[in-house]
């Protein structure tokens, strides 16, 4: 299935020169979701990437990463923005394009031997994803792999993760 036909193209979103990548899209076309999920699943099962738990990234990485610990049979745990989260959490603070941003997780929502995948719809310059290896080096959880609907290939953000396997379905 070609899920390039389905992501849309924004151009000058958020502001002029930045092509954004649209899954809504994606989402809403049945077998597109169905084909992105099950073959997410699989390509994770092929790298024996079977994780106690998905960790999934404030928001879309929510859309992608419940279906797939469903299929996965694993839990799922989710990495949110600051303030969203009612109990104790550890925090992180990454580097954006221009500033800065922070990431939390519960502090009790894994533990050390946990096996954990990582996943978002996009991986861009690795600053999210590695943010969240980050809180989960503070836990000492085991990070086995990450899974991406989309990659940006020339902003190079899989150098900032661990050597681990990436999962990504549609390359730009």
């Amino acid at each position: 299935m070609d899920l390039k036909a389905l992501i849309r193209d924004v151009p000058d979103f958020p502001k002029p020169g930045i092509m954004f990548r649209d899954i809504t899209t994606l989402l809403s076309n049945q077998k597109g979701l169905r084909y992105t999920i099950d073959t997410l699943c699989q390509r994770c099962q092929y790298q024996g990437l079977l994780p106690d738990y998905v960790v999934g990234m404030e928001s879309r990485g929510f859309l992608f990463g419940v279906p797939l610990a469903y299929q996965l049979e694993a839990g799922f745990v989710p990495v949110r923005k600051p303030g969203k989260l009612p109990a104790a959490v550890y925090q992180v603070e990454y580097d954006l394009e221009y500033g800065t941003n922070k990431l939390e997780i519960h502090q009790d929502a894994l533990a050390d031997d946990h096996r954990v995948l990582i996943v978002d719809d996009l991986i861009a310059t690795g600053g999210t994803a590695r943010a969240t290896v980050d809180l989960l080096e503070k836990i000492g959880c085991e990070v086995l792999g990450f899974a991406f609907i989309m990659e940006l290939k020339a902003l190079k953000g899989r150098q900032k993760l661990p050597n681990v396997p990436i999962i990504t379905l549609v390359d730009y």
